[in-house]
């Protein structure tokens, strides 16, 4: 059971109150409630399948150096499980990244010139997640969003990695896990804690984080989170999740002949 069994949900205004800025630095994360309403999360799910169309009719493998990964949805057809830098090619999701209520995160990194990661790391990614037979994509297993500095041999640098959930996902139907706190675990414990993506299992501390469609949420790079698979089958397990990394430092947009990272070439094993 985890050590934080239950936790608030806040509304993100245009800057976050004394209480948000507490629960974050205890604990690595935030949910807020209705960060979107109803008819906006229906225009950026049309969106989402306006570029996966496009992919799929043009064959489109990697963005910016960064793998797409395929697979199969409930009726069998083809569909995109993970897109990157997706809002690169809508209208409608790059105009969502410029919602200023982005910028009231920007705090949280404790490092000047903040900004939302549009065109860098993978840009706007989603995530879509469906058990079924044929799909590549139905569960995450433990990682932290900082490992890939490690990998290039970087300091690990302050990051949020923001969620806007577009399906609402019960504790009993998968999803989000986040184990609170461990966002101020020193690096032995960021390395070797878990094993990364192979481990999908259960831990004792980790705390399901049931969201509502418009919620948004908001968690430390350096925290250890996996995204559990549903139990169900078939339309019931459809979950999809978009993120954006919030960061700070040197500006480092990717290019269309960017390399493919080192961790990304392990995509195809994360099913």
């Amino acid at each position: 059971m985890s050590l934080l069994p239950t936790y608030p949900r806040f509304t993100l205004g245009p800057g976050l109150t004394a209480e948000q800025r507490a629960f974050f630095r205890q604990h690595g994360f935030l949910h807020f409630r209705a960060f979107l309403p109803p008819e906006q999360v229906q225009q950026v799910l049309a969106a989402t399948e306006q570029v996966q169309a496009r992919w799929l009719a043009e064959g489109v493998e990697k963005v910016n150096g960064v793998p797409i990964k395929y697979g199969r949805d409930v009726d069998g057809s083809r569909i995109v499980q993970r897109f990157a830098f997706a809002s690169q090619h809508s209208p409608v999701l790059h105009e969502l990244l410029q919602d200023p209520r982005f910028e009231a995160l920007f705090p949280l990194l404790e490092a000047p010139n903040g900004r939302v990661g549009e065109n860098e790391k993978d840009g706007l990614v989603i995530n879509h997640y469906v058990n079924v037979p044929g799909s590549e994509f139905s569960q995450m297993g433990w990682h932290t969003d900082s490992l890939r500095d490690v990998f290039y041999g970087k300091r690990i640098g302050p990051m949020l990695n923001v969620g806007l959930h577009l399906d609402g996902t019960a504790a009993t139907n998968g999803g989000l896990r986040i184990i609170p706190g461990t966002h101020r675990q020193g690096l032995h414990q960021l390395l070797f804690r878990k094993k990364y993506y192979k481990d999908v299992s259960y831990d004792p501390n980790e705390l399901a984080v049931e969201t509502q469609p418009g919620d948004l949420t908001v968690h430390d790079g350096r925290m250890w989170h996996r995204v559990a698979q549903s139990p169900l089958v078939g339309e019931a397990s459809r979950r999809r999740v978009m993120y954006v990394p919030v960061i700070s430092g040197k500006y480092s947009p990717k290019q269309p002949d960017s390399p493919t990272p080192f961790y990304l070439r392990f995509l195809h094993l994360v099913k």
